[in-house]
This record gives structure tokens, sequence and C-alpha cells, in this order.
């Protein structure tokens, strides 16, 4: 397994699984959404709500400064002193709102006058402000005023301002208002705390109704699920109730009718398989008795053949041989209706596989072919009629096809036993090898007369599976491999209602 395989499983289950679920899908999108709309709804009132405070309060702010500095200024002197700028400064601040005012005068260059000394200067005032301030502007029928009021926001020792500054008259002094926003602020604080709160309660609720919605319409889609896990499992009388005539209820009506035609397709199926089955059954049955006849007639005609005409001798040969290769066909076909019926019957031993692969090499006379490699002593439980079987098609093909010598090797694993038959032959074609264990493949497809039928690397293989193992094919360094593995333990016996085999 590759590392991109092993982190796509890793990823599959777990908590990634968790978050890749409908339902956790569907209260992330509700409360995305929330969220969302939310925020933009909090931002926008926020948003507002400051522009309008800090409005309200500037402006009221103000026009209580020009209002104040008005009436005040007009008690003046013409010759003001730095006392007397002190005085309006004070008079100016004392209107009733809370904010500070500083005058300055040309005349007077080292007199700047505060209403609070302590914080409030010049220095304070931004640049900008005072330039605008101090610029005269031309006098036309839509600007009466030489000067005007100008304003601006800054933060001071970090607390928010509004500092506003006006010049009465070219002559006459400048006066700056310092009023403070920190009670805005505060309010604006709270309004933000409380939209905060707010979309937080909205986020909780949208995730509560996701969760309500998720239920509604996940129920449904869960039912649909196990449904189909099993119908897939082979249940194929699994139907839904189906409740309403929404979206979902279609679904589950599509669900019941494409299980009700893939029931009668199965039946139907089945039906044909089970004919072809008890026809492939009955044919090989019924072939039995003329070969078993035709089998003696073989024999003996073997026996007589270097008596016979030499014009005949031939033709008698290749009945023998066409004879006998029609018998092994009958007796392998019928091997395999027993594996497709399920009727194979497992008769379990404990052997020993060195011994069991001996008595197949020895019993066809292959011992001068054939390398074994095979310590005694492992042991395992198998049939051993259909182990002989396997190593008989393993060797036998390998003989046949790969070239000697062949070499079996045996080996065990903690919990298997594991026999590797090689051949020193040109090896199996790439293309070739998905397909060795198929009935009826040959891999020349032009010998379609050739001595085997196609079936007995299909045998071997179901022989190796109904012991639990199984059988690979691959090249080697030098000709094929076959390897079989075989579980060491006993396959679970079969059920008790299985049906017997048949005598072949």
């Amino acid at each position: 397994m590759t590392d991109h395989q092993t982190t796509t499983r890793r990823f599959s289950s777990g908590p990634w699984r968790r978050l890749r679920s409908l339902r956790v899908r569907l209260i992330a999108v509700f409360a995305a959404v929330a969220l969302l709309t939310a925020v933009s709804a909090s931002g926008i009132a926020y948003w507002l709500n400051r522009d309008a405070v800090l409005k309200r309060a500037q402006d009221t702010a103000l026009k209580d400064f020009r209002v104040s500095l008005s009436r005040n200024v007009s008690n003046l002197p013409l010759k003001a002193t730095c006392h007397d700028l002190i005085d309006l400064a004070g008079y100016v601040a004392s209107s009733g709102l809370t904010y500070d005012v500083v005058v300055v005068d040309p005349a007077l260059p080292d007199c700047i006058a505060s209403s609070d000394p302590a914080r409030y200067s010049l220095a304070n005032v931004p640049t900008p402000l005072q330039t605008a301030v101090a610029k005269p502007r031309e006098i036309t029928e839509s600007n009466p005023y030489t000067y005007h009021l100008y304003w601006q926001r800054q933060n001071l020792d970090g607390r928010p301002f509004v500092i506003g500054g006006t010049k009465v008259v070219s002559t006459g002094p400048t006066a700056y208002m310092f009023k403070s926003l920190e009670n805005e602020r505060a309010d604006l604080n709270t309004l933000g705390w409380s939209l905060a709160i707010a979309t937080l309660l909205a986020l909780i609720g949208s995730a509560l109704l996701a969760q309500a919605a998720s239920a509604t319409v996940l129920r449904p889609v869960k039912r649909l699920g196990d449904a189909a896990r099993r119908l897939g499992e082979g249940h194929l009388d699994t139907r839904l109730e189906v409740e309403g005539s929404d979206e979902l209820a279609d679904l589950a009506r599509t669900f019941n009718r494409t299980a009700e035609s893939l029931h009668e397709q199965v039946e139907e199926l089945s039906a044909r398989e089970a004919q072809s089955r008890r026809f492939v059954a009955d044919m090989s049955h019924e072939l039995r008795t003329p070969l078993t006849a035709m089998t003696a007639v073989t024999d003996i005609l073997e026996d007589e053949a270097e008596s016979l005409d030499p014009m005949i001798e031939p033709a008698v040969r290749l009945v023998v041989s066409e004879t006998r290769r029609l018998s092994d066909l009958v007796e392998n076909l019928m091997e395999v209706t027993r594996f497709d019926a399920g009727t194979a019957k497992l008769v379990a031993d404990e052997v020993d596989i060195a011994d069991l692969i001996m008595s197949c090499i020895d019993g066809r006379a292959w011992y001068d072919a054939v390398e074994l490699d095979a310590p005694r002593g492992v042991r395992a439980v198998v049939d051993p009629r259909r182990l002989d079987v396997v190593f008989a098609n393993l060797i036998g093909n390998a003989l046949k096809h790969g070239g000697s010598p062949v070499r079996v090797r045996v080996r065990e694993t903690p919990d298997s036993v594991v026999v590797e038959v090689s051949d020193s032959g040109p090896g199996i074609p790439e293309d070739v090898l998905p397909h060795v264990f198929d009935r009826f493949y040959k891999a020349d497809k032009g010998r379609a007369r050739s001595e085997g039928s196609g079936l007995g690397l299909s045998i071997a293989m179901a022989n190796a599976q109904i012991h639990g193992g199984t059988i690979t094919a691959a090249n080697g360094e030098v000709g094929a491999v076959f390897t079989l593995t075989l579980p060491v333990s006993p396959p679970p016996p079969p059920p008790a209602d299985a049906p017997e085999e048949s005598a072949p």
C-alpha cells in the first residue's frame, strides 16, 4: 500500500469521517450563514450608530462652542491682555457642556490662555487644523464669512477628542475647543459587546436549528442508507416505507422500484444459472456412462495397437488420446459444477506437506524432472485428495509449458504453509498473468486444440480457496513462479444443512 493510499484510508475513518458527515456539514453551513449574516448586520448597525453618536456629540459641542464664543468675545477689550484671554477661555468653557478651550492671539505670542493649562495647549492642536483655521476665505454671495469653524477628530494620550477651532476676526484671537468623546466611546463599546453577544446567540440558535433540520432531513436519508446497505448484502426483499409526497418520498419510491426490479432480475439470473449448472451436471453424468464404455474399448485398442494395420494404428491412437481427453474434461466439468453449486466438501486431515508432494511426484513419475526442497515436519490440516489435484496441476503445467528442471520449495510461516513451484521456461506474458486462473483461458489463442482444457488452474485455485488459501502467479528471475499459501489451522466446518458432495 502506498503512502497516498494509507493517508486516504486514515482520513476516511475516525474524526475526519465525522467531519465529512452530512449532519456536520449542514450544521456548519447553517452556522456559517448565520455568522456571516449576524456579523454583517452587527457591523452595519455598529458603524451607523457610531457615526450617529459621534456626529451628534461633535455637532452639539461645536454649536455650543460657536454660540458661547460669539457671546463672550464681544466683552473682550480692544487691547486684550493675557489675563483677558484666560478669562475668555474660562467663560467659553463654562457654557454648560464639558469641553475645554485654548485661546491664542498673534498680538500676545507668549500668552496661551487655556481653561486647563496642565492638559491643553496650542501644541495639542493638529497642524492641519491650525492652518485651516488661520486661512481666510474670499467673501462671496454663498460665503459671507472670512473665517469658519473647522474640526478634526484626534486621539490625545489614547483618549478620543473632537478638536474645533475658529478665528473670530482677522485681528482678533483664535479659539480652539477640546471635546472629549470618552463617554461616547464607552457607549459604543457597550453597543459592540451587545452586538457580539447577539451574534453569538444567533450562531448558537442557527446550530440548534440546523441540528433540528438535519434530524428531520437525515433520518429518511439514514433509513435509505441502511436499506441500500442491506440490499447490497443480498437482502433483496428490503423495502422502504413511503411517507408524504416530497422529494425524499419520491426517492424512497424510486429505491423501492429499483429494488423490486433488481430482485426480479436476480431471481431470473439465479434461475438461469441453476438451470445451466443442472444442465452441465446432467450432461456430465450422462456422458460418464458411454465414456466408461469407450474408455474400456480404447484400453483394449491401445493394447492391440501394435498388431493392427499400420494404416489404422494412428487413427486408433488418436481415438484413444481424444477419448481420455474427453474423459478428463468431463471430470473437470463435474468438479467445476460442484464448486459452483457449493456442494464441494472438504475432507480434512493433518498431513505432512512434504510427503504429500512426494506422493504426487512419484505417482506421476516426475521425480527425474522435479527438484524438491521440502523439509519434513511441515504439517497442515488439508484435504489430501484436493491438495494432490493442486500440486498435480501446478507441477504439470510447469513441466508442460515451462520446462524442467521444475523446483518445488516448501516453507513455513507462523500461521501458514507456502509452496512455491517455479520452472525454467520463458515465463508468463504480462498480459496473460491476470487471466491464468480464468476458466478455459489459453495464452495461445491459435492453439484451439491443445492437450489442456483450460480448467486445471481454475480448479486448483478453487481447491486452494476451499482450504482458506490462495494461489498467485508471477514471473521470477527465470521462468514462472506459482505460490500456494495455505493456513495451518483447519478451515471452519461447513453449516449443518450444507449439501453433501456427490461421489466422483
